[in-house]
């Protein structure tokens, strides 16, 4: 009797084990689907990803996106080289994305808003030059805050920048056909001088606030004369948000200067594209003039001294870390500002 119900008893008993042990499985599957990381790391945009990896990486770094074109170009050059430095990985704000992808090449991935939000962020203010300790700044996820657009920070990766700053085709077409219709007295010049002239905001701000002048007509009589006296019919091309200024104050009776910007600041490509072509450089004031500068190459003239020896500005910007040592700088003539 016991043998003939053996073979209906161990087929049940695995029966019962299987729906015992599907049903743990599910419901721990349940409760896993519950439990979500502290921000969702699927929603940042990694831009030109060529090995995704399934595990996240450990911190992230980023920067403020604040001010115009050249600040955040200086912002994210300053991100790149530093997390690089300290071996992180940088994420940059979707406004500087917004800002610098529709001219440039840029390579970092994007940091969406609502990621961003909730990140413990530790804020890492940063001086407008290089100093030592911050090859060793502390912490996983470390957002960058200031002004920096120092060569200080980043020339040691020049070849890395540029690249990260490469214009798209169709931007650097635009400006190269332009450039190519110049003449000068009829000829087609060998030599383009981009010259940007600062102004707007400025004109006011530095001499109320600063101590300081912005450039004159003086100076840009002689920087465009410097570069006259050492290249054969240069071409200056002429980029301001002044335009009306620029063409009461330089002197273009020559044939050699065109005034070839729109001076719309909220659409500086351009402008820029323009500058950046060119050969050579003159610049006044501003991290739009230097950024043209250092990507365009060459020689370059720059207003210097343009502060009293007093100027608050002298706390937060050093001439030295700014201005590239083989670049010539023409010193300011400050007199207005003793009148006072």
């Amino acid at each position: 009797m016991l043998s003939s119900q053996v073979p209906f008893f161990f087929p049940m008993a695995h029966f019962i084990l299987f729906v015992f042990t599907a049903s743990t499985v599910f419901h721990f599957h349940q409760r896993l689907a519950k439990i979500r990381p502290p921000w969702d790391f699927e929603t940042l945009v990694l831009a030109r990803t060529e090995h995704p990896t399934s595990q996240p990486p450990r911190g992230m770094w980023t920067i403020n996106a604040i001010g115009r074109l050249g600040n955040q170009m200086g912002e994210y050059a300053t991100l790149y080289a530093l997390a690089k430095m300290n071996g992180r990985p940088a994420f940059i704000p979707a406004a500087m994305h917004s800002t610098l992808a529709p001219i440039f090449r840029i390579s970092l991935p994007v940091l969406h808003d609502t990621t961003a939000s909730r990140i413990p962020w530790r804020n890492y203010h940063l001086n407008d030059w290089m100093e030592e300790r911050y090859r060793h700044i502390p912490g996983e996820y470390v957002r960058l805050t200031g002004y920096p657009c120092s060569w200080t920070f980043y020339h040691h990766l020049r070849d890395e920048i540029l690249r990260e700053f490469t214009l798209h085709d169709h931007v650097r077409e635009d400006a190269q056909k332009f450039l190519r219709g110049l003449r000068v007295n009829g000829r087609q010049p060998s030599t383009f001088v981009g010259v940007h002239v600062r102004r707007g905001d400025y004109v006011n701000v530095m001499p109320q606030v600063w101590k300081g002048v912005v450039a004159d007509r003086g100076y840009l009589e002689q920087a465009l004369d410097w570069f006259r006296a050492r290249y054969d019919s240069p071409i200056f091309v002429v980029s301001s948000n002044g335009m009306a200024w620029c063409r009461k104050n330089i002197n273009a009776s020559r044939g050699d200067v065109v005034f070839a910007g729109d001076g719309i600041e909220n659409s500086p490509s351009k402008d820029f594209a323009l500058l950046m072509q060119c050969n050579h450089t003159i610049m006044t004031i501003g991290t739009f003039g230097i950024w043209a500068a250092y990507l365009a190459g060459g020689e370059t003239i720059y207003l210097a001294n343009y502060t009293l020896p007093n100027s608050p500005f002298l706390k937060v910007f050093k001439p030295e870390a700014a201005f590239l040592p083989k670049w010539i700088g023409i010193n300011a003539d400050l007199s207005p500002l003793l009148k006072h």
